[in-house]
């Protein structure tokens, strides 16, 4: 796999979907410096993969799940450290909710525009009603830099921690609750 790390949105945007455009469209339009990995061979959708892709990114590994209570009435997208194992009863006593449970695929495409394993913070651009909310692990908030997809996990990006979660939170219209997230870590 040869990976490659290139600032600013890609020449071949036309090729791209219209989910990716906005993306770029956004961070362009916010003025914000990232970096971006292609690898169409290479979808993300383990954490095997997304190490092996996000070790050239140099920034937090993410894991972003997407939860629900149980009466599908509260949706949750949280992103925790890839080497975090996510318990749901942890979580679910910080947020004072009943047990999570992970979302189905409709919820995500209807509220994010997602489809499985290209989960991302830039999702929520498409959550014009802020029926999501975003948690954060406090390990998140940590680094420097944060990978993420630009709703399609053939491609990842490398955003500052600082930019995510001020000009282009506040750009989504949406806020995080940090949490505090213990998960034991995967032997590696």
């Amino acid at each position: 796999m040869n990976l490659k790390l290139e600032k600013g949105s890609p020449t071949d945007i036309d090729s791209r979907l219209e989910k990716e455009k906005r993306c770029y469209k956004l961070l362009d339009e916010l003025g914000l410096e990232y970096y971006r990995c292609d690898h169409p061979d290479s979808n993300a959708n383990t954490m095997e993969d997304c190490l092996k892709i996000d070790s050239i990114l140099e920034a937090v590994v993410c894991k972003n799940l997407f939860l629900c209570n149980r009466q599908h009435t509260q949706f949750y997208l949280l992103m925790m450290p890839g080497d975090k194992v996510f318990k749901t009863k942890e979580l679910s006593g910080q947020l004072g909710c009943a047990r999570l449970s992970f979302a189905e695929p409709e919820y995500m495409e209807k509220y994010l525009d997602i489809t499985p394993g290209s989960v991302s913070i830039l999702g929520l651009m498409n959550d014009h009603d802020n029926a999501v909310q975003l948690l954060v692990d406090k390990d998140v908030l940590e680094g420097e830099y944060v990978g993420c997809h630009p709703c399609i996990n053939t491609t990842s990006l490398k955003i500052r921690k600082d930019d995510m979660f001020g000009p282009l939170l506040n750009a989504m219209h949406h806020d995080m609750i940090a949490v505090e997230l213990v998960g034991e870590s995967y032997q590696t």
